[in-house]
């Protein structure tokens, strides 16, 4: 148990920073391409560079043939509310949202998996992980020059898209307990885009994939390989530790977002606000403590 949630965390940690980076290139992508179409080759090479993995990396391997009937439904929801609609929704909001914003209306996932995991995985949360969700959250909002929520429709679609993505970690969760992790990637990727290329040829944008230049297939290779790492080091952290510490961590990820901002777009690294950074930080120490104490690891 002890080792089990030790490695989730780790794992929780390296998601973290991919998600913080990947936040910063996808909305460099969205502005460089449509995003029905970045979002469905993206997810379309992540599905293949899954399966590549699976094959290659899998000893065994689990079949999901042999899957039993009641984890195939979970693997096709988990398809549909993490792998295809929410992606659309997010990328189509980030167009019309500066980066910080996007990343902090995804961050409330905490509060949406916290709602759900409590009663139905009957996880703990105690007086740290409270402390510990409120310095994340204050950080955030300090960080990076955010400068407040402008109410418009993209803002919206983001917050939808964060609301399926919760679901989906309880959902997921559930699931592995009997499925692999790396099963549990390949059907939501899958699934996922085979849902995206059907919104894709019924808005007439398939021609769109065919006339992607180098550049642009340049950085979709980019964001499908940061997210192609985020699903399996997330789902290999959903498998060890308790949902609400994995999603906590990934609260920290604004952190690594703004970095990027500051070193990326020529500003001076005296502008970067260093104490919300260290309230972030004992953010996450305080939800590794939340967890030791629920947990005793």
């Amino acid at each position: 148990m002890r080792s089990q949630i030790h490695k989730g965390i780790g794992l929780a940690l390296m998601t973290m920073v991919i998600s913080g980076v990947s936040n910063y290139v996808n909305k460099i992508a969205v502005l460089k391409i449509d995003p029905l179409v970045h979002t469905t080759v993206k997810n379309s090479l992540v599905f293949l560079m899954i399966a590549v993995y699976f094959i290659i990396f899998s000893k065994k391997g689990q079949s999901i043939v042999n899957i039993a009937k009641k984890d195939k439904l979970k693997l096709i929801l988990i398809g549909l509310i993490g792998g295809s609609v929410p992606f659309y929704l997010y990328f189509t909001g980030l167009v019309s949202v500066p980066a910080i914003n996007a990343s902090i209306i995804h961050k409330s996932l905490i509060f949406w998996v916290a709602m759900i995991a409590i009663p139905v995985l009957k996880e703990r949360l105690n007086l740290f992980h409270i402390i510990g969700i409120a310095f994340l959250f204050g950080g955030n909002f300090l960080i990076g020059g955010f400068k407040g929520f402008n109410m418009i429709s993209g803002e919206f679609l983001i917050l939808t898209a964060t609301i399926f993505w919760a679901i989906e970690n309880i959902v997921a969760k559930l699931t592995l307990k009997k499925v692999e992790p790396t099963v549990v990637a390949f059907a939501r990727m899958g699934i996922g885009s085979l849902i995206l290329f059907s919104i894709v040829i019924f808005q007439s944008k398939l021609t769109g994939i065919f006339l992607l230049d180098f550049s642009q297939w340049t950085i979709i290779g980019l964001t499908s390989f940061l997210l192609f790492s985020y699903v399996m080091t997330w789902y290999h952290a959903l498998k060890y530790a308790p949902v609400i510490t994995v999603a906590s961590i990934l609260v920290g990820a604004t952190l690594i977002t703004n970095l990027m901002t500051v070193f990326f777009e020529g500003k001076q690294i005296i502008s970067f606000d260093w104490q919300p950074s260290i309230i972030i930080l004992c953010g996450v120490v305080l939800i590794l403590l939340a967890t030791r104490w629920s947990y005793e690891w």
